[in-house]
């Protein structure tokens, strides 16, 4: 789609959203409203690069007559030099999952307790990130360890209300993948170094209307909820675990109190992982993206290596290296994946150079 396509296209969703009857249908109005924030930027740039091309023109005119005309249209053509790169990245194919919240599961791997222990300490650095930005977050379901650590844990993270230009999947996209660990586990006597791992899966959240399942593909299991060391810690039956048949995806939930509100969060799990697996199956670029997305969690599949003795992040696909971690463990995560989000881009804009 060109340009004046998409100006187009902005001018008739901005019709659109006028129309009270539109409101009336949820769905279309937040699908017409993200699309709206999603072409504003591009719309606002191209007219203010229109405005300042024309204000260089008549301060060129005049810069023969009056000095100060040729110092703005110095600046003038700065100026637009930086809207025309602006518009351009704009112009880059988005991700299309970028407006979306996520679905973030973290699960220990090898290491035993201290696994489960850092699964706790990367929910805790993902909780303070998103608070940081003013995400809300939303724990589903977690299974405590008995050091007060997880065995695996999923949260939901939401933008607040209204409509973002930049969605959660725009930043937590990358976390997926093998997180590795290198301290002192507080389990150690001798104080040896270890390494240990937590694996990280990130799945868009699917609207009911993206994803439709049909009752009789699932097979629902009901048991009694556990805590640290399996004992019991209901006395009712109220934990729920759903087998998509047709996929063969597990998802169980125990956190709520009752069966049917666990059956709703499971679904919910469920329906953002098939979306995951229905968008890699239809489109490739979408399968190599999430290349890096967790497996199985083996110390040597890593994404990221926090080291604790020297202070160190070290995010391994871009090269990214810091000395700040006990900064970044408490929320401040954004210039790791500013990282990634620059890289991705670097990609885009080099592969749309190459379709032209």
């Amino acid at each position: 789609m060109n340009l004046d396509d998409l100006i187009s296209e902005y001018a008739d969703i901005e019709g659109r959203l006028a129309d009270p009857s539109v409101h009336a249908d949820q769905n279309l109005a937040r699908r017409l409203g993200k699309r709206y924030a999603e072409l504003r930027p591009i719309v606002e740039t191209y007219r203010e690069l229109g405005s300042t091309g024309d204000d260089l023109t008549a301060a060129r005119e005049l810069a023969g007559e009056d000095e100060a005309f040729a110092a703005e249209a110095t600046e003038l053509a700065k100026r637009k030099d930086d809207l025309e790169e602006r518009l351009r990245h704009l112009l880059v194919p988005r991700d299309p999952n970028d407006g979306k919240d996520v679905i973030l599961e973290i699960k220990a791997g090898e290491g035993g307790e201290e696994s489960a222990l850092f699964a706790g300490d990367l929910l805790r650095m993902y909780l303070r990130y998103a608070e940081r930005i003013g995400w809300k977050t939303e724990v589903i379901d977690s299974h405590p360890s008995d050091l007060g650590g997880y065995k695996d844990v999923t949260v939901a993270v939401k933008a607040k209300g209204g409509v973002q230009e930049e969605g959660v999947w725009t930043r937590l996209k990358f976390e997926g993948g093998v997180h590795r660990v290198q301290r002192v586990p507080v389990t150690e006597s001798q104080g040896r170094i270890h390494t240990s791992a937590a694996g990280v899966m990130v799945t868009p959240e699917a609207e009911d209307v993206e994803v439709q399942i049909d009752p009789n593909d699932l097979r629902i299991d009901v048991y009694r909820s556990s805590g640290p060391g399996g004992q019991s810690v209901n006395t009712t039956d109220s934990a729920v675990r759903i087998t998509h048949v047709p996929s063969g995806v597990v998802v169980s939930c125990q956190n709520e109190k009752s069966q049917l509100q666990n059956k709703e969060q499971a679904l919910r799990i469920l329906r953002s992982r098939l979306l995951a697996m229905a968008q890699e199956e239809a489109d490739a670029a979408a399968s190599a993206e999430r290349k890096s997305q967790v497996r199985t969690v083996d110390r040597s599949e890593r994404v990221r290596t926090y080291n604790y003795p020297e202070n160190r992040i070290s995010d391994h696909r871009v090269g990214y290296k810091a000395y700040n971690l006990d900064q970044v463990l408490d929320g401040d995560l954004h210039n790791v994946t500013q990282a990634l989000v620059d890289a991705e881009m670097e990609r885009r804009l080099a592969e749309a150079q190459h379709s032209s």
